[in-house]
């Protein structure tokens, strides 16, 4: 198992299959795919299939979403990490994307803001990033201020699937002056 950072409370490893129950619970959850299509997981199944392709993306790419384990109690509390985005997007395209998403029982707790700034500095002090981009349904609010207060800005609203979305940067100069 490779662990790529830690914080304080916090191990983001590599997903692995025996996180196939925690990765449902957080999938299957109606209100975690709120602002993500509303398209919930039904079955295990799926979520071991999402193991599979995120894994998949590690030998591909180098990088994928990673495992949000708690140190104190080694409970799987979602996933974030960076993700190399292959098809165009807002006319970008094979950029470091910025994402997490966690159990709605940890939520409100800062959990996500920390995962984001120790996933940002993995990009830049061990990927050598130049820049690492986020994007974000306009409605959802919460995403909005953990992005921000994780030190990238707010670009611009775009159309995304259907939905206006909002798209963050961030780039090394920012990130280096935001971490002093």
């Amino acid at each position: 198992m490779r662990i790529f950072t830690e914080t304080s409370r916090l191990i983001l490893r590599e997903i692995l299959p025996e996180d196939m129950d925690g990765l449902f619970e957080l999938d299957s959850d109606p209100e975690v795919h709120r602002y993500l299509g509303n398209n919930p997981i039904q079955t295990k199944e799926q979520a071991a299939e999402m193991i599979q392709f995120i894994r998949q993306q590690y030998v591909d790419n180098g990088i994928g979403r990673w495992a949000v384990i708690d140190k104190q109690t080694n409970n799987f509390l979602g996933w974030a990490g960076l993700k190399l985005i292959t098809e165009q997007i807002n006319n970008h395209i094979n950029y470091l994307d910025l994402g997490y998403r966690l159990m709605r029982k940890y939520w409100g707790q800062g959990i996500a803001t920390e995962a984001a700034r120790a996933s940002l500095a993995y990009a830049f002090n061990e990927m050598q990033a130049s820049a690492v981009y986020a994007i974000t349904d306009s409605n959802n609010a919460a995403s909005h201020h953990v992005l921000l207060k994780a030190g990238l800005h707010f670009i611009q609203k775009f159309e995304y699937h259907g939905f206006t979305h909002n798209w963050y940067k961030i780039d090394r100069e920012a990130f280096e002056t935001s971490a002093n």
